[in-house]
């Protein structure tokens, strides 16, 4: 009996893409058994087809499928809420998610992160194929900002947070490869060292700064502004709904319900992402704006005086090779190294040459620094025409009492860092053999002793006493810490100290955090003393080891460690990756495998080997240390 044309043409595909069922087919009918083939035949198709649908359902692979178009011009995303009824994809937002701080206190819904079922994720999905969907209003809260201040927050519940995060993933591949190059806040591989190291790196010259701050942005976001900005790109009615759902959700305060009419939810996963495709706008702007300013070559005219000096110093050097007196000859080269030093000490280039001028722009939320090689009246211009165009594109209002215009010598505030421009005589050897002031004019990022004493204080840990008329800090004991272990005193006071490090470590003068240090290291002397009942000076010589205070433990395998107290210094990192050029988003699209999907599809308990259907629980109950006994303890 002939085959089929339409089944040989699929078996010859199989056969080349997948041999191992090639071994499972038969070429023909086998004896005794007439229709087997194609019986084999068809199954195999089926099975094809569903594994091309698996594929095709890969979130790596759709993420992949829109991060395509994400730079072609005037291409709009259709049907982007399908995705959201991939299963997959609420996997991966789970697995992203679970771990994070906060998803075991309850949202208005008294849901947390508990009990998560594979029927809990399908029930969600079918409120979102229908529509029914709707986000529960956030419970409101408060933190406290570093200003004395209140910021609110907002919390989710569990679900939404799991809507959100695959909505935030497929926003950000939709987005993130136009976002502007100077913009660092809540992306990818950026962070605040990224946009404070591109100041350092670009603002060299800057004679003003505009410190930048848009009046409470995150509450204020226009969602009409917003919406249009989204249907720029997305022309998919049902995820604009959604996204619409998710602005207008509300939270309570009180247990009184309060309606939003603008801002996005402070403490929503898809915050960052809305408020930063919101404010593309202005980085797309601002590119404008430094394109339009800038003015002159590469360099500035010469400075006249170092002009004058220059001509000179040849004019005396050409004399020299027509000299023939050696006195006189020796007298001229004296004074050439005389000019050579006041040409040093002087600018190259005429800091007052109005047809020389530069703007750079970085952006960090909701927090931009701009740097100016111009004149101040340039700067008030550019202030009042960077507000003039947030009140009327984007309904923003800049900060009147920290939008700033700074001095580039004088410290503008961005980002925790006191950010200046170094004026330097100092003469130095660069790789060439040249003698230049290679400091002079370079960007400098400082910690301030005002920062160091406000975490101490956050801490806890820094009392204050008069001595010759001047106020000397003092560390104390962090009484309300006394009741845990020892080991968890040390382990608490070196990840404080190893934070605080970690993010001013680029400042050049990050060996100030040695004070820092010293009150961090006898607060912890005190508290350990006061724990023990003894003094400070036991405690200390009870735990040396090798020059260091050292904390036995016994770890899982049983054996003996120490956990070390920090001594590893305060020395300036001097690089850190950022970007010199855009990498392309695909590059960075890594979906984390869903393992802990993939223990409840098992559908079998781990603790008693039941099958059937099973829940997730949250344990957060972190690994302790056996305790040693005799003086260890």
């Amino acid at each position: 009996m002939p085959k089929p044309e339409c089944l040989l043409s699929g078996y010859e595909v199989l056969s080349s893409e997948y041999p191992a069922w090639q071994r499972s087919l038969r070429s023909s009918p086998s004896e005794g058994k007439p229709h087997t083939w194609r019986r084999e035949a068809v199954n195999i198709l089926i099975q094809l087809t569903e594994n091309v649908r698996d594929i095709m359902r890969s979130p790596e692979r759709v993420l992949k499928s829109l991060v395509e178009h994400s730079n072609t011009l005037n291409y709009k995303y259709k049907r982007l809420y399908r995705i959201l009824f991939n299963t997959e994809m609420f996997y991966v937002a789970y697995q992203n998610i679970y771990a994070k701080a906060g998803n075991m206190t309850a949202g208005t819904d008294g849901k947390t992160a508990d009990q998560m079922s594979i029927s809990r994720i399908e029930e969600l999905i079918a409120s979102l194929k229908d529509e029914t969907y709707q986000p529960r209003p956030a419970k409101r809260t408060y933190i406290p900002k570093k200003n004395g201040k209140m910021r609110p927050l907002g919390i989710p519940s569990f679900d939404d947070k799991l809507v959100q995060e695959v909505t935030r993933m497929i926003l950000e591949t939709i987005y993130e490869d136009g976002f502007s190059n100077t913009s660092h806040g809540f992306r990818p591989k950026r962070s605040c060292h990224t946009a404070l190291l591109t100041i350092k790196r670009e603002y060299t010259g800057t004679k003003w700064f505009i410190e930048g701050d848009i009046k409470g942005f995150f509450d204020n976001i226009s969602h009409e502004v917003l919406i249009n900005i989204l249907r720029e790109k997305i022309e998919d009615e049902r995820f604009i709904r959604l996204i619409r759902k998710f602005l207008r959700a509300g939270y309570l305060e009180n247990w009184k319900f309060h309606r939003t009419y603008s801002g996005t939810p402070q403490g929503g996963i898809i915050s960052p992402i809305l408020a930063n495709i919101y404010l593309d706008k202005f980085d797309k702007y601002m590119q404008r704006v430094c394109d339009e300013f800038r003015k002159g070559g590469r360099k500035r005219r010469m400075f006249p005086k170092t002009n004058k000096l220059y001509s000179k110093k040849c004019l005396l050097l050409k004399s020299i090779e027509t000299e023939k007196d050696e006195k006189v000859k020796t007298e001229k080269l004296e004074q050439v190294r005389e000019y050579e030093k006041q040409i040093r000490r002087m600018p190259s280039g005429d800091p007052m040459d109005s047809n020389f001028r530069r703007m750079r722009y970085v952006r960090y939320a909701d927090d931009f620094l701009i740097g100016i090689i111009g004149s101040q009246k340039d700067c008030q211009e550019t202030k009042e025409m960077i507000a003039q165009w947030m009140q009327n594109i984007l309904r923003l209002e800049l900060s009147d009492d920290k939008t700033l215009i700074t001095n580039a010598r004088k410290p503008a505030k961005f980002l925790g860092y006191d950010i200046f421009v170094r004026q330097s005589d100092n003469i130095e050897k660069t790789k060439s053999n040249i003698y230049a002031r290679i400091h002079n004019n370079k960007v400098v990022l400082k910690i301030t002793s005002e920062v160091m004493k406000k975490k101490l204080q956050q801490y806890d840990v820094l009392d204050f006493e008069r001595y010759k008329g001047k106020t000397i800090w003092k560390p104390k004991a962090r009484k309300r810490i006394t009741n845990n272990s020892i080991l968890d005193i040390v382990t608490q006071y070196n990840a404080e100290i190893q934070g605080l490090y970690n993010y001013y470590s680029i400042a050049s003068n990050s060996c100030n955090l040695y004070n820092f240090y010293h009150i961090m290291e006898y607060s912890m002397y005190k508290t350990l003393s006061q724990k023990l009942n003894s003094t400070v000076s036991k405690v200390i010589s009870q735990y040396k080891k090798d020059k260091n205070f050292a904390v036995p433990y016994i770890d899982k395998n049983g054996k003996t460690q120490y956990r070390i107290f920090y001594n590893k210094g305060f020395c300036q990192r001097g690089t850190s990756k950022f970007y010199s050029e855009k990498e392309p988003f695909f590059t960075n699209i890594g979906v984390k495998e869903p393992t802990l999907i993939r223990r409840l599809q098992s559908c079998q308990c781990e603790l008693c080997g039941a099958k059937g259907k099973v829940s997730m629980f949250q344990v957060r109950n972190h690994y302790c240390p056996k305790k040693l006994p005799h003086r260890f303890s």
